[in-house]
């Protein structure tokens, strides 16, 4: 037997492989920080034969809450992730898989490589409408890529979705893909409809560095992103200061920034009802979107989700709360499962790559229902 890290995103220290019965793993931290959770590697061994791996420390782990109920993710051939049963007792994750094939790839969710990320920035190029740009470079030296799609009009609203500022969230791009592939199609009346009233301006990924180390939560030097909003540097946080500083350039009338739950198993939203200057007007747009994202997919809910702020008590560091502050608009986070949608279970692949996809397709229609009220 042998376990491979060696690869884009992939993360996993071995404590013991002398017994297929009883392999033991762990999850290294991200670098410089207490979080982990994200793993992702690959068994290569016999086939036909029961191997039982065991997954141990987990009650230190970012969200232990997250096991609880958690199927790990699959694969042999990297495109199709199915899920395998696993158990939790409180510290360690226990799955048990008979492979099929000599070489087996695990993972905390289908991972979105790199690779990918560099395609779906430069199919989304090939566009007449939309424009690649960087932005600047990370801490690592990779690129902070920003896809704009139209052009910039006197009355055009302008319409901000990011995404992956935790990287181990990556059901966060291919929701982008969804999104993206709509406005690349020259045949969909709404995105069409969508461009002539607003551009867009699309970060598909906030945090490279994070994603190829195989971080859950932070950069390459261990800072949560999505607490540098108020304050970030091109020292500590250059993904949010370049991002910000292009925002301010261009102005925001409605901010979706897209991320994955490890414990709630439902897609639901967050609003910023904390921040100072939350009004009527802002939570009638907050209700319209909502109202918009009911009708567009059986896949969204508001019964289960974050508890609200209080009245003037929102964390400004958090991005959805500094711009919804900052431009006194519609400014939503956007959560998705790790595990399944308890609304609509299925038990061979939970929540999915391919249900990420349609569910970002699904928020272009919510987005153009309430853009002529942002």
């Amino acid at each position: 037997m042998k376990i491979f890290s060696n690869f884009d995103s992939g993360n996993i220290e071995v404590v013991s492989i002398a017994d297929k019965d009883n392999i033991q793993l762990k999850i290294p931290n991200d670098n410089q920080s207490e979080f982990y959770q994200w793993f992702h590697f690959r068994l290569e061994t016999q086939t036909e034969q029961a191997h039982t791996l065991n997954i141990l420390d987990l009650k230190g782990s970012a969200y232990p809450e997250g096991w609880k109920g958690y199927d790990v993710v699959a694969s042999y051939d990297r495109e199709e992730w199915f899920r395998i049963p696993a158990e939790f007792d409180g510290d360690t994750l226990t799955f048990t898989v008979i492979p099929e094939r000599p070489s087996i790839y695990f993972a905390y969710f289908a991972p979105y490589s790199y690779d990918r990320h560099l395609d779906l920035l430069h199919l989304a190029q090939s566009a007449h409408h939309c424009q690649l740009e960087t932005l600047g470079q990370t801490l690592d030296g990779n690129d902070m890529s920003l896809l704009t799609f139209g052009e910039a009009e006197e009355g055009k609203k302008k319409i901000w979705l990011i995404a992956r500022q935790h990287p181990g969230e990556t059901m966060a791009e291919w929701f982008m893909e969804g999104f993206i592939q709509r406005l690349l199609d020259e045949d969909d009346t709404s995105a069409r409809a969508l461009l002539e009233k607003a551009v867009l301006y699309i970060v598909p990924n906030m945090n490279p560095d994070g994603a190829i180390r195989g971080h859950l939560r932070c950069n390459a030097k261990g800072v949560n992103l999505n607490r540098e909003w108020q304050s970030p540097s091109m020292e500590n946080s250059p993904e949010v200061f370049l991002v910000r500083e292009r925002m301010l350039e261009t102005g925001v009338d409605m901010f979706l920034d897209i991320h994955g739950d490890e414990a709630i198993p439902y897609n639901f939203v967050a609003g910023s009802e904390g921040i100072p200057s939350y009004d009527e007007r802002l939570a009638g747009l907050e209700a319209a979107f909502k109202q918009a994202l009911f009708v567009a997919t059986p896949e969204f809910q508001d019964q289960h989700g974050y508890d609200k702020d209080e009245p003037g008590k929102a964390n400004l560091t958090v991005g959805s709360n500094w711009v919804g502050e900052q431009f006194k608009c519609l400014s939503y986070t956007i959560e998705m499962p790790f595990k399944d949608n308890n609304e609509y279970p299925d038990p061979l692949y939970g929540w999915s790559p391919e249900r990420s996809v349609k569910f970002g397709q699904d928020v272009l229609t919510a987005t153009l229902a309430v853009t002529d009220k942002v």
